[in-house]
């Protein structure tokens, strides 16, 4: 494998571990499919701004020319609508910038379910917002609503594989950790469908598309109630052993869950050494540089890859291929991102977190090249329309199998429960930060670069594909625990076998600069 890291040993009793462990039960069911709601409406915002666009243009234009109060009012000047319209799309990861990096704090202070439940009161804001800006005539409750609509959807994508990652049993926790991505990817394709012309896309309609986002909320609201809190959190970070129990019983149908609690013992006494870590101790202490670094470059792996200009500019791109009705395309788009993302819930158990990873990036570099000839030999060669429809869809397809859903739960694999919540909001907030970059920048990166736009992208995949061959260890079968000891190992004790935590318990003097 890679030079100074070794792959994370895998024990004899996995197998024993997997068939006594916890199965799917009812409750685990309700509770994942109630906990996702909210990467449901995370993905709906991510492509309900895409359809419209130029309907919400219009609007802005239309709000612009009434308040001249003039005869002959002035249409909104190109430039200004085009800083209105990037505001729209890029404010939304202004909003998850910003409320990702509190995910630690809120999760430690309210609990994972309370935190989740009380983040939709985000979501109802940015719904009402976004669904009266054409009622108030204001553009500006348009954005501000894209903001709040963001900042909720920033907790969301800390909170939700938190907890989805802490109530999976070890041997389903890829594969429900891989739901998260495929409630986001539902999420997109709802609002592409619902966008179109004949539906909500519409001048008098599209409020209602934009405030149609507080349906997932209401739901979980709805459902939550009869969710369980996390245990581990309850007994590692509350101590409160009887409720851990109660949720732990309810989560695996078992009376006797005294493997489950053993460990979360085990993983209590190493986080009372360690004690809970802030985002400043994080990047300070030496163990966990390592993780960090390979959990913020997942995060950038998925919004650098230009995924996300995908996302935003897919029908322009579309236009600009010579598709005749580019919609449909781009619902087409969304279509091959949720079978893929469903295909890779298979695969995350049985091919690894690191090898699908590998494999999309791999993939997506290949698209992106092809993207790039065909747009480039458009105007001789007509037929290249079609080739660069197949190489968005091949690029889609591969980001879903790997890039797409594995930054997002690895990370909680990555860190014990100390450290887990810093890790993730700075590892969320570098994603929200990448995703802003990409959002407000890509227009003026097409206008500079046009075809070659995506030959950018190919280059950084290739660079984070050399980074996840040499840098990321595979997780996949490992307990918390013995991903967390992996890192425990000092520089000097790299190649040998890795020593028992109670006698690396010994080396915390060094773990400091």
């Amino acid at each position: 494998m890679q030079s100074g890291f070794q792959q994370i040993p895998r024990e004899d009793e996995e197998e024993a571990e997997e068939g006594a462990g916890t199965g799917i039960t009812s409750t685990l069911i309700l509770s994942v499919f109630t906990a996702v709601l909210g990467s449901l409406q995370f993905g709906y915002n991510i492509g309900v701004i895409n359809a419209p666009q130029k309907i919400i243009e219009q609007s802005y234009n239309a709000t612009w020319m009434e308040r001249q109060g003039s005869e002959d009012p002035t249409p909104i000047d190109p430039g200004t609508l085009t800083t209105l319209w990037s505001l729209s799309v890029a404010i939304f990861s202004i909003g998850g910038m910003l409320s990702s990096f509190s995910v630690g704090i809120v999760s430690e202070w309210l609990g994972r379910k309370r935190a989740i439940i009380v983040n939709n009161a985000l979501s109802f804001l940015g719904g009402a917002f976004m669904g009266l800006a054409q009622l108030g005539k204001s553009y500006e409750m348009m954005i501000l609503g894209r903001f709040f609509i963001g900042a909720f959807s920033g907790f969301a994508s800390g909170l939700i594989p938190m907890y989805v990652g802490e109530i999976s049993p070890t041997h389903l926790r890829g594969a429900l950790g891989t739901l998260n991505q495929l409630a986001i990817v539902i999420g997109i394709l709802i609002a592409q469908v619902f966008g179109l012309e004949g539906l909500l896309g519409t001048e008098k309609l599209w409020p209602l598309l934009m405030g149609l986002t507080v349906l997932p909320s209401a739901l979980q609201l709805l459902f939550f109630p009869f969710c369980p809190e996390s245990p581990r959190y309850l007994y590692i970070v509350r101590n409160k052993e009887s409720k851990a129990k109660e949720s732990l019983k309810r989560l695996t149908g078992h009376a006797d869950v005294t493997a489950a609690l053993t460990e979360m013992k085990e993983e209590k006494r190493r986080m009372d050494l360690e004690r809970k870590v802030s985002i400043l101790q994080l990047f300070r202490c030496r163990i966990y540089r390592q993780p960090l670094l390979i959990a913020v470059v997942l995060q950038l792996s998925q919004q650098l890859s230009g995924i996300n200009a995908i996302f935003y500019y897919s029908t322009d791109i579309f236009t600009k291929a010579g598709l005749e009705k580019p919609i449909y395309a781009t619902i087409g788009a969304g279509v091959v991102n949720t079978v893929f993302t469903i295909i890779s819930v298979f695969l995350v158990e049985r091919a690894g977190r690191r090898t699908l990873h590998l494999l999309g990036l791999s993939g997506m570099c290949v698209c992106a090249i092809l993207m790039t000839v065909s747009l480039l030999l458009l105007e001789r060669v007509p037929v290249m329309s079609y080739l660069s429809m197949v190489a968005i869809f091949g690029f889609v397809a591969f980001f879903e199998i790997g890039p797409g859903p594995i930054p997002w739960f690895i990370v909680a694999e990555l860190f014990s429960q100390g450290p887990r919540p810093a890790a993730m909001a700075v590892a969320g907030f570098a994603n929200w930060t990448c995703n802003f970059i990409i959002g407000m920048s890509f227009p003026s990166i097409v206008e500079k670069t046009h075809a070659y736009v995506f030959l950018i992208f190919a280059g950084i995949l290739v660079v984070f594909i050399a980074f996840t061959y040499f840098k990321v260890p595979e997780t996949r079968g490992r307990t918390f625990d013995q991903i967390a000891a992996t890192f425990r190992r000092t520089p000097s004790l790299l190649d040998r076998e890795i020593k028992p935590y109670t006698e690396l318990d010994e080396l915390s003097p060094d773990m400091h600069e």
